[in-house]
């Protein structure tokens, strides 16, 4: 007499892995959804670097903040006189570890500018 027991815990395991997988795909807490260019962002992260060197040639400085969903770089314009929203206060300040939040509009799936809109912002948070 053959038996297949053996075989039906791995058959479990492996339905069970796959269900949780797919499950996992699915979930989307807030600050895990991909941005979406041309639409509101708004989430919390903590900074991880900070790069004004462009402003040197009229570039955007950029502030990459670590969020659960991945690593967002938040442009900031050169050209701040230009912007609806409220000038950033001391961005030389801002430091790798800050807590921060951004509000502004997606450029990309991984970009935010916050310049286009008066409440657009990025600021600590403590």
């Amino acid at each position: 007499m053959t038996t297949r027991l053996p075989m039906l815990p791995t058959a479990r395991l492996f339905v069970a892995a796959t269900a949780l997988m797919a499950l996992a795909s699915c979930a989307s807490a807030p600050g895990t959804r991909a941005l979406v260019a041309g639409q509101a962002a708004s989430f919390e992260g903590q900074i991880i670097s900070v790069d004004t060197n462009p402003w040197a040639y009229d570039g955007n400085a950029v502030v990459a903040v670590g969020t659960p969903g991945g690593t967002v770089n938040v442009q900031l314009p050169a050209r701040w006189n230009l912007c609806k929203a409220q000038p950033l206060g001391d961005v030389q300040a801002l430091k790798a570890g800050d807590r921060v939040q951004v509000v502004g509009t997606a450029t990309a799936e991984n970009e935010v500018v916050v310049c286009g809109k008066a409440d657009d912002r990025l600021r600590k948070v403590e």
